[in-house]
């Protein structure tokens, strides 16, 4: 069965030029004259690479079949990243480029779910929201508004803006999404 690039939604994997790619973000465009077009952000999955392309509105792909496998982040060592397959105790490697932003999510022992399209090991996806524990974050202010939003860093490396009432040392909620604070864990 086609998809028309009109019925693109955020995470849709389909086949372009080949390789299986998933959708991160489109926008329809109606230009003053001729047809809409579509603007997409896709990642090609085999290779990690993102890419910005235009389609008509009317152009067919074929969907790609994506099978997943629960797995267990192991380790890191030499940009390889590690992980074990947790029915069958078979190990995984994926390089960092396959890996991609998911490694500010991912903690050792965090349970992941591995990508395959036609046997092929593609990438790794994470969990809606995980827990992650601030590492790094000035002091709160006193009085200062409880709207009020301040930089820190998480065990993983990911920089992003939390309430003033967060500190060091504390457990959040982020969401993979877009990788903004959601709450405290």
């Amino acid at each position: 069965m086609a998809i028309s690039a009109g019925d693109f939604r955020t995470g849709l994997t389909l086949i372009v030029d080949g390789d299986p790619c998933q959708v991160l973000d489109f926008q329809h465009v109606k230009p003053g004259k001729g047809a809409a077009i579509l603007r997409t952000k896709m990642r090609n999955l085999k290779t990690g690479a993102i890419q910005e392309r235009n389609f008509n509105a009317n152009t067919k792909f074929e969907p790609a079949t994506i099978s997943k496998k629960a797995a267990q982040y192991s380790y890191m060592a030499d940009s390889t990243y590690y992980f074990m397959d947790m029915e069958t105790y078979e190990t995984y490697e994926l390089d960092a480029d396959q890996v991609g932003d998911n490694k500010y999510y991912i903690i050792e022992g965090s349970e992941v779910s591995l990508m395959f399209h036609e046997g092929t090991l593609l990438s790794v996806s994470v969990p809606e929201r995980v827990e992650l524990t601030i590492t790094e974050t000035d002091p709160a202010i006193k009085g200062a508004p409880s709207n009020q939003t301040k930089d820190a860093v998480t065990d993983t490396g990911l920089s992003l803006r939390v309430p003033q009432f967060i500190d060091s040392g504390e457990r959040i909620i982020v969401s993979t999404a877009d990788g903004k604070y959601v709450g405290r864990a």
